[in-house]
């Protein structure tokens, strides 16, 4: 049995939230860099190197890389022989999402109710999901979630019969009414098979997954691959303004699913694809 306090889970998220919004994973870094070297378009070239620029001044200045710094978004793997002391866990989260979100000067995006829309002041409360697994470790993921590109997420019902058109349909359809609303360029996270709220979670989790990381399943690593290079012939191109590199990557999740549907999620990031772990 191993125990864990709840202030180093405070410390550790609080540190998690800072570091996701000024700097990215190395393998976004090394994609936009890709991507600049490889777009065509002049315009295209100049808004990635841009970007390159902003994820610069961004590190070095210890600023956040874009004004939204998101919705909280936690993932939480928690081994069945780990013991919390000195609190509740989904406090301690809590906690170090607000201390992150304060100290860190990080901007408040979260409202109190849907329809009042009154600001929480702390960018509290995260938004948790837990899995429960073997072992003794815990595993913390933070996930800032801007707003730009997450409202223009979409989920389908789709039918059996739609097949793998009917997928490559519904996410292509996503991405053009998207168009420069999401922050182009994007990846592009989707979660197929589960039920209504399964294949969203699975879409979500899909943008944290490593762009270096191609799905395990043979046919599903090839849909990812076909799909990218569809979405990137839309033209769409970097801030929207032309170019071939409308997404970066395509991540797809899979979860196996009731024989009468085919749900599917599609959950797109900006270029400010934001994750933070730690394993404890």
């Amino acid at each position: 049995m191993k125990t864990i306090h709840t202030d180093t889970v405070i410390e550790a998220v609080k540190q998690m939230c800072i570091e996701a919004n000024l700097q990215l994973s190395p393998d976004m870094k090394a994609v936009i860099a890709k991507a600049k070297q490889e777009e065509d378009s002049t315009l295209g070239k100049q808004i990635l190197g841009q970007l390159c620029e902003n994820l610069e001044i961004a590190a070095k200045e210890q600023i956040p890389i874009c004004q939204d710094t998101g919705m909280t978004i936690v993932f939480v793997r928690f081994g069945q022989d780990v013991h919390i002391e000195g609190g509740g866990l989904e406090d301690a989260i809590q906690e170090g999402v607000r201390q992150g979100y304060r100290d860190g000067y990080l901007r408040k995006s979260v409202v109190r109710d849907p329809l009042i829309r009154e600001n929480t002041g702390d960018n509290t409360p995260a938004i948790i999901h837990y899995e429960v697994i073997p072992g003794d470790t815990m595993e913390i993921l933070i996930v800032p979630k801007g707003f730009g590109s997450e409202n223009m997420s979409r989920i389908f019902m789709l039918k059996p019969a739609d097949g793998i058109e009917g997928v490559k349909a519904a996410v292509l359809q996503t991405v053009q009414e998207a168009g420069p609303n999401a922050c182009p360029p994007m990846v592009v996270g989707i979660g197929l098979g589960g039920d209504f709220e399964k294949c969203a979670i699975l879409a979500k989790k899909a943008l944290t997954r490593s762009l270096d990381e191609g799905s395990p399943l043979p046919h599903i690593r090839k849909l990812e691959e076909d799909l990218l290079k569809e979405i990137n012939a839309s033209g769409i191109g970097p801030g929207g303004l032309g170019g071939k590199t409308t997404a970066l990557a395509v991540n797809i999740e899979t979860f196996p699913t009731h024989i009468a549907g085919m749900p599917l999620a599609v959950n797109i990031c900006c270029h400010v694809n934001r994750h933070s772990k730690r394993v404890f």
